[in-house]
Formats: C-alpha cells, sequence, structure tokens
C-alpha cells in the first residue's frame, strides 16, 4: 500500500498534509527517511515511524453508536443528517458505513463500520442474528400479543414473520415491552405492532447478537469496541 495511503488511512491528515509530513523527513520506514508519497510499504512487515513514534496501521474501524433520533442510518444524505456526519475526521477516513438501519425516529445500538464481511454477516438472512428493542406502546399488551408474536404476524403487504419473543416490562394504557426478532423488514417492530392494532410511540434497539448498547453513551456519542466486544462479534453463531 503507498505509504500517502496508509497515514491518512490512520487519520494523520490529507493526502496533502500527509505530502508535507514525508517532504519534511519526519517519516521513516525500516528506520530510512522517505520523502516519496508513492513508496510501498507493507503494513503488516514494515515498520513505519512518524516523528519516531511507531505507528500501527489497521484496516478496519468497529464503531459502537447510541443513535439519536431525528438521524438516518445512511451513509450520505441530501437532506438529513446521517450517523456519518456525527462522526469526527479520524474516524472518517477509513470509510465506514452503518451495519442495517434503524428508523429516522429510532434509538439505539448501531454498528458502524468499515468491515464488509463483517457487515454480510450480521445482516445476512440466513444467519437469523436476533435484535433486541425496547419499545413503549400506545395500548395494553396482552397474552394473546405474546402468542401472536411466538406464532409469527402478518405483515401489511401480506409478509407473515418468522416468530417474535415478545415480554411484557408493563401493561396499561401505555404498555413497556421488549421484542427479540431475527428478521430487519422495513419498519418491522412498528408493524408487527400495527397488525395486532397497537402502535408504537417510542422505540429503542438495545443488542444485535452478542452485542449490547452501552448504557454509558449519551445518544449521539459513540466510542470503538473493546477487544473482547470485537471478538464476540466475530466469532459469533446463532
Amino acid at each position: 500500500m503507498r505509504i500517502d495511503k496508509v497515514l491518512s488511512n490512520l487519520g494523520y491528515g490529507s493526502r496533502k498534509d500527509v505530502k508535507k509530513l514525508l517532504k519534511d523527513g519526519a517519516v521513516k520506514v525500516n528506520n530510512v527517511i522517505v520523502k516519496d508519497a508513492k513508496q510501498h510499504v507493507d503494513p503488516e512487515k514494515d515498520t513505519v515511524t512518524l516523528n519516531g513514534e511507531e505507528i500501527q496501521y489497521r484496516e478496519f474501524i468497529y464503531l459502537m453508536m447510541n443513535k439519536p433520533p431525528g438521524v438516518i442510518s445512511a451513509t450520505e444524505d441530501n437532506r438529513d443528517e446521517t450517523v456519518i456526519d456525527l462522526l469526527g475526521v479520524e474516524d472518517l477516513v477509513f470509510e465506514p458505513f452503518p451495519v442495517g438501519r434503524l428508523d429516522k425516529d429510532t434509538e439505539g445500538l448501531l454498528l458502524i463500520t468499515n468491515d464488509g464481511q463483517l457487515s454480510h454477516r450480521l445482516l445476512s438472512p440466513k444467519k437469523h442474528v436476533p435484535k433486541t428493542y425496547f419499545a413503549v406502546i400506545d395500548g395494553e399488551v396482552t397474552e394473546e400479543d405474546i402468542e401472536a408474536f411466538r406464532s409469527g404476524v402478518t405483515l401489511d403487504d401480506g409478509y407473515e414473520t418468522k416468530p417474535g419473543e415478545l415480554v411484557i416490562l408493563k401493561s396499561g394504557l401505555t404498555s413497556d415491552i421488549e421484542l427479540t426478532i431475527t428478521e430487519g423488514k422495513f419498519h418491522q417492530v412498528k408493524r408487527m405492532f400495527q397488525a395486532v392494532g397497537k402502535r408504537v410511540i417510542y422505540l429503542k434497539r438495545l443488542s444485535m447478537g452478542p452485542l449490547k448498547l452501552d448504557e454509558t453513551l449519551e445518544l449521539g456519542e459513540y466510542r470503538e469496541l473493546t477487544d473482547e466486544e470485537l471478538e464476540m462479534l466475530t466469532t459469533y453463531e446463532v
């Protein structure tokens, strides 16, 4: 990989900034000053230092965000702010994307990465990766609803959902529930409740496979996954 790409990928500035660092003699590869931006290096084998400090190259970035409402799960949009707009420059250089979508008004756990393989594995319908949501429902959620969700409900377009595990936390004029599903159809949680004559008034994703939302993250905040979280995700089998 070209040395300027390695450095810009790691957040050491734009290609122009990196060229200046090279020109100033700040970069060494295997203890030899490198000034040519086009020089190729093997990040796995070569030792690259910047101002005497060894830099660790990495190809992928893995971020957990507590997605706020009003922001869309996309890399770019002409009208609305996206989750990528909330990232710092040092993370944007990796060109990450959200893994799956949360509705504009839905909050909670969103994984953002540039690892296409992991994203595909988590989103593939064949993998049946469970996702758990907390929701506030307008209306009383009953045992009948639990049974209906357990059997799978028919959505407005005729699609029959796979079984969902519904847990009632509080039932009344409004009800608090947790729902675990293994699919990701458009507006699925809202449409499942529509199918039993009820309306979702608040929705938050709590987990995706083994990855659970870090409740210390404020809305709009994000952090890198820990080594343990990444290990759990990459080795996860349903």
